[in-house]
């Protein structure tokens, strides 16, 4: 088996707390990149993705999606998106990423538009 890098180890690590905190909960999993940020509200008893938002949606696009701004419009999004599916709480998956910068913004953006995690 190959040797994993600290990122997919930090990867591992937090999906493993998180599972053990869920309790039912949906998860909402962020992924951020050189350009862009995105973000899903997962099922994971189901399997099933609930609501989704990114940077390169439409009705969002910008000049660029690698900044605060574009996050916290796609975590405002999502947690628009979630509402209607019916979800209020959440469990927060940063995926290995630092809570730092993008993705902590697109938490607060989310946190502001109703979610609860």
């Amino acid at each position: 088996m190959a040797k994993l890098s600290l990122f997919d180890r930090r990867r591992r690590r937090v999906r493993t707390a998180l599972r053990a905190r869920a309790s039912g909960k949906p998860r909402l999993s962020v992924h951020r990149s050189g350009r862009h940020i995105y973000a899903q509200v997962i099922d994971d008893a189901a399997g099933k993705t609930l609501a989704s938002a990114s940077s390169l949606d439409k009705d969002l696009k910008g000049s660029t999606g690698a900044t605060r701004d574009s996050a916290a419009a796609v975590g405002k999004a999502l947690a628009e998106r979630a509402k209607k599916a019916g979800v209020d709480r959440v469990v927060f998956d940063r995926g290995g990423f630092l809570f730092h910068g993008r993705v902590k913004a697109l938490a607060d953006a989310a946190r502001e538009g109703g979610l609860e995690f």
